[in-house]
């Protein structure tokens, strides 16, 4: 299954852009979906599962042109998703939950919804905690009840949008492992501004800045673009801040100093040159204010497997 957008834009009211002619195809498998706040993330997403309107362009999903009656109701017959905000009902169980949600996706047969809430709960190790009720369970059992509703009737294409955000870090880890297996046989969108969750469970990553796609390759040709330009170097006090020019990746301060990690093309003297990770990529591509820079090496839908 895959999606395709064709010069897809969105303005809202009062003439924001949140997208602007945006071409995009993905094939089967895991994509991380990065951008700072506002570089239209989740508008991209709501108008994918049809939530949202484009203003103008072209959404296919497996085929099914969005823009059709027919086409919107194939969609989401075969899309799962998985928002930035699920709301629950506190007072049904996870069991009951799924079973309400299969109803709602239309599998009608009460032993194959059984069978596939059965599926589901095991599938994001639930099974324990399947006839509680919601209102106990932790935000990241939620987060796992709201991949299990997103599964619910198979589906062929999966959006899930910010889904480790507020996790503490042993259930963010738990997450990334149960994300990481979801891409076999599917299509899965995975949009966060959380770096280590792409670099953990997507092999391939597009990038949003101010509405435009700017990057779309590897995760690993995205560590690429800091490749000789990422290094560590110390200041003498914490006072003294990070050389000039300079993108600030990370910074651990002590009593004896700073040590900054840095990706710049001017490396102050005694700075040591470090192997880039996937955060020194996306600073060396988007800089630190979060938008495109003009001396970027990349160009977007560059690689000849995702066209």
């Amino acid at each position: 299954m895959n999606i395709t957008t064709e010069r897809l834009t969105k303005i809202h009211p009062g003439g924001l852009c949140a997208l602007d002619a945006v071409d995009l195809h993905i094939e089967s498998g895991t994509v991380g979906l990065l951008g700072a706040n506002g570089a239209g993330k989740t508008t991209l997403l709501r108008i994918l599962t049809g939530v949202l309107r484009p203003t103008s362009g072209r959404v296919l999903v497996a085929g099914h042109d969005l823009a059709t009656g027919s086409g919107l109701a194939a969609v989401k017959r075969t899309l799962g998703y998985l928002p930035q905000e699920l709301s629950l009902y506190p007072d049904l169980t996870a069991r009951e939950f799924l079973d309400y949600i299969g109803v709602l996706k239309g599998i009608h047969d009460r032993r194959e919804r059984r069978r596939q809430v059965d599926d589901r709960i095991a599938e994001v190790g639930l099974d324990d905690r399947a006839d509680e009720r919601l209102a106990g369970f932790s935000g990241g059992m939620k987060r796992r009840v709201g991949i299990a509703q997103a599964l619910m009737g198979s589906p062929s294409v999966l959006i899930v949008d910010e889904p480790t955000t507020g996790l503490d870090p042993h259930e963010r880890m738990r997450f990334r492992a149960l994300l990481a297996g979801l891409g076999h046989g599917r299509t899965v969108l995975l949009s966060t501004h959380i770096l280590d969750d792409v670099a953990q469970t997507c092999p391939e990553v597009a990038v949003l800045a101010s509405g435009r796609l700017v990057f779309h390759d590897t995760t690993a040709a995205l560590v690429s673009q800091a490749a000789g330009c990422t290094y560590v170097c110390r200041s003498g006090r914490p006072a003294d801040g990070p050389p000039p020019g300079a993108e600030v990746v990370s910074a651990v301060t002590a009593a004896t100093g700073t040590e900054y990690r840095i990706v710049t093309g001017d490396p102050p003297p005694g700075a040591r040159p470090v192997e880039p990770s996937l955060e020194d990529g996306y600073a060396a591509l988007l800089g630190a204010d979060g938008r495109a820079r003009p001396s970027s090496r990349t160009h977007p839908t560059s690689i000849p497997t995702v066209r």
